[in-house]
């Protein structure tokens, strides 16, 4: 046993693992890689590593959520709700054989049920994937606090079990990333993202590249959302997982959220004990990919030295022991005796295969000394080719003919996930090398996977394209004209190849977890409240979840995969929620009434009405408060009702009264933006738990001073942006605008506060005339969740009002699970003009505004009638 493994378990008694890879194809086996460019060696990486960890002693189970894909274009596995993997065999293995453990695929609806849609299209879908990811973790932490850790026997009849919390929930590539760090934010867990790809160095070299400008480039990769998502990442990640300290200086050193020399100084600091006043910079650990060694024949690798190759592919004496994978690579070639230089990835335009055929075809004595394999993922019919898969294959049959390649290049249409080691020992045994070409490409599993067939390795590193192409032949060119050279380079691959097993790499990635991530205490966690009765009641027979309760953690792969049922979570854990052994402690003979926190349903009123002076619109939101209140009647308690605003508690409590309301006749005020909650039936002071809840990361009275600086426009005076002491609280710093005109934007501020360490939500709002300065966990989108999780609350069962324009938060309350409804000629004046740069990405690519769950309201129509129709 390790030290790592003696240490772990006294840490935490259960391991719980979330992992977030939401784009491409992702199942347990015979992966379609290459099938299109968002399905490559993430995919692989992502699935490989939850089976390897979940084999590891000490890790109770872990879960990799993507989204779920039901259409007749993709194979119907991608379509099952829940997908269990075959546990690895491992030395660190404990054996553990407790229910609901291991590793699973969970696929959770996002966008379109019946599209699959490439990654740049999935941004505007991710609040739903962050709602239902948000049930899912909610759902199995409550069963598992039940197994694991159950309430001691002589604790109260109304004692529930501690939830057990994910101990980092960790988002693969940009995209997730953002589901991770809204869903680290919203449960206050320790979040870990790997970038995979990153969206700067993706920019840089397309602009490089001079094909495609600007806003060509922004709308054909999204690129400026995707760059924003990595951002954020960054703002809550407590690590980041990389495969190089290159990947670290040059690629991430490119962000707004990370200085390398920043974060070494706070690195100082912290081991001196002296405060870093406010900053953060996340930790990066390099931690190369592992790989599975169980389909390597070592006796294969050690003796292909001195292989016969005329023994090897002579079609007589040798063909019934060819792979077929074998015979379709050598039909192309002329002579197939030469060293094969071979080349494996998605056919993207950045894995920059078109100029490894210009170097190839450029180099007389290259053609004269190898072949040259390109396997380039899967294909049928080019023209039907997704993405830029085609306009690549395209260049590549075109670079061929331009150069006479015919017979000395070989591109199979086909090959099997099962056929890649069969190629990389094809390339060894002709003693010929492996090429990654890439223009920016991590250490890669590629690359892991050919040393440990002996295939000796070229990579290319940070340049131009033309760089690249000189150091291409001229690598080649070593290694294939001096045997020894490449007899050195294989055994060095050989000799370090084991300190790239997965076993090794998840002790590596536990350790570093332990040392960097920084747990809450267990006050600070969050609670999961029972399910009341009255509302358990209304899931139907809860006799059923007696049966059911044996399959709740493990899940059963038969759950029904009916994506017009409703929320694929629920299907899937559906004997979670039921929690029969909580009911029962409650007492099922109690009945509960409706009240604040045990309601079935809520409307939320976040019209951000005010006039142009900043001043609250009195009559407009009056309107809007009737209307709502309208909508809940003859509810019968069942209905809630929140106001979501960015005014203090005393200001809001003082315009609901304007407006005729009773403040308590709201189960909550979602005030500051979100940084602070109030229960109005009780007292109007801010909820401490969830103001701790908030408390992540903020900087405090360290950065009150620094953002009138940095938010303040060239021409601006000193009042244009000044702080408003009555405004304020311990989580919201309030600065007062005189003049739109004269301040920054949303996004160039939190540019500026990134890279001085500092992280922060902003909004501004009443018309432009405030600015307020929140933690980065507190947002009105966030607060609400916080409710629905507190109060057990469906957020299909709740509706948002919101106006046709509003704070410059007002895209965030938009998508998601709930019902959005737009209220016309409600606000007269807002702030969203604040929110980004013309180079900044489009709303768009932030909220569907063809969502079925946003509607705007029809002249003359009621609230409620709309409410019935979706």
């Amino acid at each position: 046993m390790t030290k790592l493994t003696r240490i772990l378990p006294l840490i935490i008694p259960c391991f719980l693992f979330d992992f977030f890879s939401i784009h491409g194809l992702v199942r347990g086996e015979n992966m379609e890689l290459g099938r299109d460019s968002d399905t490559g060696g993430q995919v692989k990486y992502v699935v490989e590593l939850a089976r390897a960890l979940a084999a590891t002693a000490g890790v109770h189970r872990v879960d990799l959520l993507t989204r779920q894909i039901s259409c007749p274009d993709v194979d119907w596995t991608y379509g099952e709700p829940v997908e269990m993997l075959e546990r690895l065999s491992s030395g660190d293995d404990d054996g553990d054989e407790s229910g609901g453990g291991g590793a699973y695929i969970v696929r959770l609806p996002c966008g379109p049920r019946d599209q699959y849609i490439p990654k740049e299209e999935l941004w505007p879908h991710i609040p739903e994937f962050v709602d239902r990811a948000l049930s899912h973790v909610t759902n199995v932490a409550r069963a598992l606090g039940e197994q694991l850790q159950p309430p001691p026997s002589d604790a109260p009849a109304t004692a529930l079990a501690a939830p057990v919390w994910p101990y980092v929930i960790h988002g693969h590539y940009a995209d997730a990333a953002e589901v991770a760090a809204n869903l680290a934010s919203a449960l206050n867990v320790p979040m870990v993202m790997t970038g995979h790809s990153l969206g700067r160095n993706k920019l840089e070299q397309l602009l490089k590249l001079g094909r495609m400008h600007g806003p060509e480039i922004q709308g054909t990769y999204k690129i400026a959302r995707r760059i924003e998502a990595e951002e954020t990442g960054l703002d809550t990640a407590e690590m980041v997982v990389t495969s190089t300290k290159q990947e670290i200086e040059e690629q991430w050193g490119l962000y707004d959220g990370f200085d390398l020399m920043v974060e070494r100084k706070l690195r100082v600091r912290q081991r001196r004990g002296v405060s870093s006043l406010g900053r953060y910079m996340p930790r990066m650990a390099v931690i190369p990919p592992g790989m599975d060694f169980s389909f390597v024949d070592t006796q294969d690798t050690a003796d292909g030295d001195g292989a016969d190759l005329q023994m090897l592919i002579d079609p007589v004496k040798a063909k019934k022991a060819l792979p077929p994978i074998w015979s379709e690579i050598l039909r192309f070639f002329t002579n197939p005796h030469k060293p094969m230089i071979l080349a494996l990835s998605r056919p993207d335009p950045k894995k920059n295969i078109t100029t490894l055929l210009k170097a190839y075809g450029e180099s007389r004595k290259l053609r004269e000394l190898a072949n040259l394999t390109l396997i380039l993922g899967n294909r049928d019919d080019i023209d039907d080719m997704a993405g830029g898969g085609g306009t690549v294959l395209t260049a590549v049959l075109k670079l061929i003919d331009r150069y006479d390649l015919y017979g000395q290049v070989a591109y199979p249409k086909h090959h099997k996930q099962t056929d890649v080691p069969h190629i990389y020992r094809l390339a060894a045994k002709t003693k010929g090398v492996f090429i990654n070409p890439a223009l920016v490409e991590p250490f890669g599993l590629t690359i892991i996977e050919a040393a440990a067939y002996g295939l000796p390795v070229v990579a290319t590193k940070n340049g131009g394209p033309v760089d690249i192409l000189k150091a291409i032949t001229g690598a080649l060119l070593s290694l294939l004209a001096d045997k020894g050279q490449w007899l050195e380079s294989r055994r060095n691959g050989l000799r370090n190849i084991h300190r790239f097993s997965w076993p090794h790499h998840c002790r590596l990635y536990l350790s570093h977890v332990a040392a960097y991530c920084d747990h809450p205490s267990p006050h600070q966690r969050l609670r999961v409240p029972g399910v009341p009765a009255a509302s358990a009641s209304m899931g139907g027979d809860d006799s059923l979840s007696d049966s059911l309760r044996g399959l709740s953690l493990q899940i059963s792969v038969d759950a029904s995969s009916d994506l017009n049922a409703g929320d694929s979570a629920a299907l899937i854990m559906d004997a979670l929620r039921r929690r029969p052994a909580a009911d029962r402690r409650e007492g099922s003979g109690r009945a509960l009434g409706f009240a604040p926190g045990r309601r079935q349903s809520l409307l939320v009123v976040a019209v951000d009405c005010y006039c142009d002076d900043g001043k609250p619109d009195v009559e407009q939101l009056k309107k809007a408060i009737d209307a709502a209140m309208s909508a809940g009647d003859g509810a019968g308690g069942r209905q809630g009702y929140v106001l979501s605003t960015g005014m203090t508690i005393p200001e809001a409590a003082e315009t609901l009264k304007a407006c005729g309301a009773d403040p308590a006749g709201f189960d909550a005020l979602i005030c500051s933006s979100g940084a602070e909650i109030c229960y109005p039936w009780k007292e109007l002071t801010a909820d401490e738990e969830y103001s701790g809840h908030v408390a992540f990361r903020w900087p405090g009275d360290h950065v009150k001073t620094v953002v009138p600086r940095l938010g303040k426009a060239e021409d601006a005076q000193a009042s244009d942006l000044a702080v408003d002491v009555s405004a304020g609280s311990v989580h919201c710093h309030a600065y007062a605008a005189t003049d739109a005109s004269k301040v920054k934007k949303v996004d160039s501020i939190r540019q500026a506060l990134r890279m001085r360490g500092f992280r922060c939500n902003l909004v501004y709002t009443r018309a432009c005339t405030r600015l307020n300065v929140i933690p980065l966990s507190a947002s009105r989108p966030r607060a609400l969740r916080y409710l629905s999780i507190q109060w057990g609350i469906d957020l299909a069962k709740v509706a948002v009002l919101v106006g046709e324009t509003g704070d410059t938060d007002r895209e965030k309350l938009l998508p998601g699970l709930h019902r959005t409804l737009i209220l016309p000629g409600m606000v007269s004046r807002g702030s969203e003009q604040l929110v980004r740069g013309e180079d900044g990405y489009a709303t768009q690519d932030v909220v569907a505004m063809d969502s079925p769950n946003i509607v705007t309201l029809a002249q003359g129509q009621a609230v409620s009638d709309l409410l019935k129709a979706m």
